[in-house]
C-alpha cells in the first residue's frame, strides 16, 4: 500500500504545486494519474520514488522491503553492457547466479562432516534464484524483447548502440522484468508502435503488484486502469473505473458543483436582501441576526475555473515552388544496419503526409534526412523553391538548450519582434509571469513540447517536418494542436503512432517497410484498408491465367505440395533438435525423481557425504531441465511461426 499524507511542496518563486495532498493506493490497484500538463504528475511520481523531497507531509510504503520501478517520462543514460546482461543485472539475476556460483564452491569444498551450514546457504542461494526465474530468465527476456519490437540478435548488442526511443524500451523491459512490488511508469507508450503497445497492455493485465501510470493514451487507460487519481488544485480526487468512467463521472460532478454553487449563490442573495431589508426594524432585529450568523457559518461551494489552454494558431506561410522536396534514390545505413535504400519520391505544396512503420523501420531517420539535419549515405535531397523547413524532433533536448531558461530559448529568435510580442506568444503556451525564468531542465514534457511549438511559430516556415510531435501533450492540447495544423496552408510530413490524430490530418501515408518506402492515397484508414488489399492478394498469388477443371486442380495439388515440402525442409533441423531436447527433458526428469526418492532413504540421509553430493547434483539436473524447457519453449514458437508463414 502507498499512503500519502498532507503532501505539501512550492517550487522556488513561490508557486504551490500540492497542498494537503492526500492519497493511498491500495496494494494490487491500477491507477492512471490525470491532469493538464505542468500541474504536477510528473513531480508526484518523483516524489513517490524519493527523487524529490517533499517541503511538508510523508510518503509511505508498505511493506518496508516492497520494491519499486520507476520508468521515467526523460531517457535516463544506460550502462556500457549487452542488453541482455543490463536486463539480468537490472533484474537482480547476475548477483543471484553469482551468490549461487559461491554458495556452489563452498559446499564442493566443505568437509563432508561438517556441511551442514554450507548446505543451507547453498539450499537458500537456490531458492533466491528460481525466485527470480534465473533458469528460464534468458528465454523470457527474449519473449519480452521480441514483444516490444527487438529482433533477434538484439539481445548481444550493447545498450549504447540503439537510439533513444529503443533505449527507452530497453528501460521498461528492464523494470518488467525485474517484476517490481510496485510500478510507476511515466508516459510507457510514448515510445512505442501499436503493435508494442498491444503487448504491453497484454503483460499488465496480468502483473499483480500495484501499478501508477501517466498516460494520455486513451485506450491504454481504458484497457488496464481500475481507478483515475485527477490532479487538480495543488489536491487530488479518486474516481472509480477506467478513463472512460472517469471522464464522465468528472463532468457529472463538475455540473453538479456548478449547480449547488448556483443555488447557494442565490440564497445568499436572497439572504442578504432580507438582511439589508429588515436591518433598521426592530420587530425584525432577531430575524436579521439570525441570517447574519448563517451567512457567517456558510462555506462557499467552490467551482474550478476551466483550466487554461494554449493558444495555437501557425501563422501564414509565405509561398513556396509547387515542388517542395524531391527525393532520388536515397539509402541510409548505420554500420551494418540497412535502415533503407533506393527512395525516390516527391512532396507536392500544400500536401499533409504521415510517415508511418514500425519502430526501427527508419522514420525518424527519414525525416531528419528531409529536414536537412543528416544527410543520407548515397542519393540525393533537395528542397524546391523557397522553401523554408522546419524540424521537431522527439529528442526535446534536440529542440531545446537545457541549460536555458525558457526566456533565453526564445528571445535570441526574430529580431523582428519586439519584447512585447514574444511575451505574448510565450503567454498564449501558458507560459506567463515569472514562469518565462523557469530552467527548461525542470520543465515538464508537455511544457517542453509546448516550448519547442512556440519555437516553431517564431520565425515563417512554409513545410513543417515533425516527428512524434504529440508524444507529450495532453488530451486538449493535443486536440488544439490537430486543429492548427489542419488550418495550417504549408506543407507537412508528420511521423505519429495516434492513429485517431493522423486520419484527421493525413491526406496521403508514406510506410516504410522492409526498406522501401510505399506511397498511399488517402488517410490512415484508407492506408489501413489498401494495405489489407495488398496482403491479401500477395497470400493469394494469383497464377498468369486463368485456370479450370483437372488442370487447376492438379495445379492447386502440385502447389500445395511444394509448400508442404518447403514448410518440411525449413522445420526439418528445429524439428530433429525439438526431438532431442525432449529426450534430454525426459531423462533428466527421471534422473531428478530418483535423486528425491534416494533423498527419502534412512541410510542416505545418514551419510552426510552421500547428501551433499546427492543435493548438488540435484540443484545442476534442476538447472538443466529448466534451460532445456526454456529451449523447447523457443523450439516451439519458431516451429509455430514457420507453419504460420511469420518467418
Amino acid at each position: 500500500m502507498i499512503q500519502v499524507k498532507d503532501l505539501g511542496l512550492t517550487f522556488a518563486g513561490g508557486r504551490t504545486i500540492f497542498k494537503n495532498l492526500n492519497w493511498q493506493i491500495d496494494t494490487g490497484g491500477r491507477t492512471g494519474l490525470v491532469g493538464p500538463n505542468g500541474i504536477g504528475k510528473t513531480t508526484l511520481m518523483r516524489v513517490l520514488v524519493g527523487q524529490i523531497q517533499p517541503d511538508l507531509g510523508d510518503v509511505t510504503i508498505s511493506p518496508a522491503s516492497a520494491t519499486v520501478g520507476y520508468l521515467p517520462q526523460d531517457l535516463a543514460e544506460l550502462p556500457d553492457t549487452t542488453l541482455m546482461q543490463y536486463l539480468k543485472d537490472k533484474a537482480g539475476i547476475t548477483a543471484a547466479e553469482a551468490l549461487l556460483k559461491k554458495r556452489q564452491e563452498e559446499l564442493a569444498a566443505a568437509p563432508p562432516d561438517g556441511n551442514e551450514r554450507a548446505l543451507h546457504l547453498h539450499e537458500e542461494a537456490a531458492a533466491a534464484y528460481e525466485r527470480l526465474g534465473g533458469w528460464s530468465f534468458e528465454a523470457m527476456s527474449k519473449k519480452a524483447l521480441r514483444g516490444l519490437g527487438f529482433h533477434e540478435g538484439d539481445d548481444r548488442k550493447r545498450c549504447r548502440e540503439f537510439s533513444g526511443g529503443w533505449k527507452m524500451r530497453i528501460t521498461l523491459a528492464g523494470l518488467l522484468l525485474s517484476n517490481p512490488d510496485v510500478l510507476l511508469l511515466d508516459e510507457p507508450t510514448n515510445h512505442l508502435d501499436t503493435e508494442s503497445m498491444e503487448w504491453l497492455e497484454n503483460w499488465l493485465s496480468d502483473y499483480r503488484g500495484t501499478l501508477i501510470a501517466i498516460s494520455h493514451d486513451r485506450i491504454f487507460m481504458d484497457k488496464i486502469m481500475k481507478s483515475i487519481a485527477e490532479l487538480h488544485s495543488g489536491g487530488i480526487r479518486v474516481y472509480k473505473g477506467n478513463f472512460s468512467d472517469y471522464l464522465r463521472a468528472s463532468q457529472e460532478q463538475k455540473a453538479q458543483r456548478e449547480q449547488a454553487a448556483a443555488r447557494q449563490q442565490a440564497e445568499i442573495a436572497k439572504t442578504k436582501e432580507f438582511i439589508e431589508r429588515f436591518r433598521y426594524k426592530a420587530t425584525k432585529a432577531a430575524q436579521v441576526q439570525s441570517r447574519v450568523k448563517v451567512l457567517e457559518k456558510t462555506e462557499l461551494i467552490e467551482t474550478e475555473a476551466d483550466a487554461k489552454h494554449m493558444s495555437l494558431r501557425f501563422p501564414p506561410c509565405p509561398p513556396s515552388g509547387h515542388i517542395v522536396l524531391t527525393l532520388e534514390d536515397v539509402s541510409k545505413s548505420y554500420g551494418t544496419n540497412h535502415v533503407f535504400s533506393g527512395i525516390s519520391a516527391q512532396i507536392e505544396r500544400g500536401q499533409k503526409i504521415a510517415l508511418v512503420g514500425v519502430n526501427g523501420a527508419g522514420k525518424s531517420t527519414l525525416s531528419r534526412i528531409v529536414s536537412g539535419r543528416e544527410a543520407p549515405d548515397s542519393g540525393t535531397r533537395e528542397l524546391g523553391y523557397h522553401v523554408l523547413p522546419v524540424f521537431f524532433s522527439q529528442e526535446s533536448s534536440e529542440n531545446l538548450n537545457y541549460a536555458n531558461t525558457v526566456w533565453q530559448e526564445i528571445n535570441p529568435l526574430n529580431q523582428d519582434m519586439t519584447e512585447a510580442e514574444k511575451r505574448t506568444l510565450l503567454g498564449s503556451f501558458l507560459f506567463s509571469g515569472d514562469d518565462i525564468y523557469k530552467p527548461v531542465s525542470v520543465l515538464s514534457g508537455g511544457e517542453k513540447s509546448r516550448l519547442s511549438l512556440a519555437k516553431i511559430l517564431m520565425n515563417p516556415s512554409n513545410f513543417l517536418i515533425l516527428d512524434e510531435p504529440t508524444n507529450h501533450l495532453d488530451m486538449v492540447t493535443r486536440d488544439l494542436f490537430q486543429q492548427a495544423l489542419l488550418a495550417y496552408n504549408g506543407t507537412l510530413l508528420i511521423v505519429s503512432h495516434d492513429r485517431f490524430f493522423l486520419n484527421q490530418l493525413a491526406q496521403r501515408v508514406w510506410e516504410i517497410r522492409d526498406g522501401q518506402l510505399h506511397d498511399y492515397a488517402g488517410n490512415y484508414s484508407r492506408f489501413i484498408e489498401l494495405r489489407a488489399r495488398e496482403q491479401t492478394a500477395q497470400a493469394a498469388q494469383p497464377s498468369d491465367r486463368p485456370q479450370t477443371g483437372k488442370s487447376a486442380e492438379r495445379d492447386k495439388k502440385r502447389e500445395e505440395a511444394q509448400r508442404r515440402n518447403e514448410l518440411y525442409r525449413r522445420k526439418k533441423t528445429y524439428v530433429e533438435e525439438l526431438a532431442r531436447v525432449e529426450e534430454t527433458v525426459s531423462a533428466r526428469e527421471a534422473e531428478k525423481n530418483d535423486i528425491e526418492n534416494r533423498l527419502c532413504l534412512p541410510e542416505v540421509l545418514a551419510d552426510s557425504a552421500k547428501v551433499q553430493a546427492l543435493m548438488k547434483r540435484l540443484s545442476e539436473t534442476s538447472a538443466e531441465i529448466e534451460q532445456a524447457t526454456s529451449r523447447w519453449e523457443e523450439l516451439m514458437e519458431i516451429i509455430e511461426s514457420i507453419e504460420k508463414g511469420d518467418l
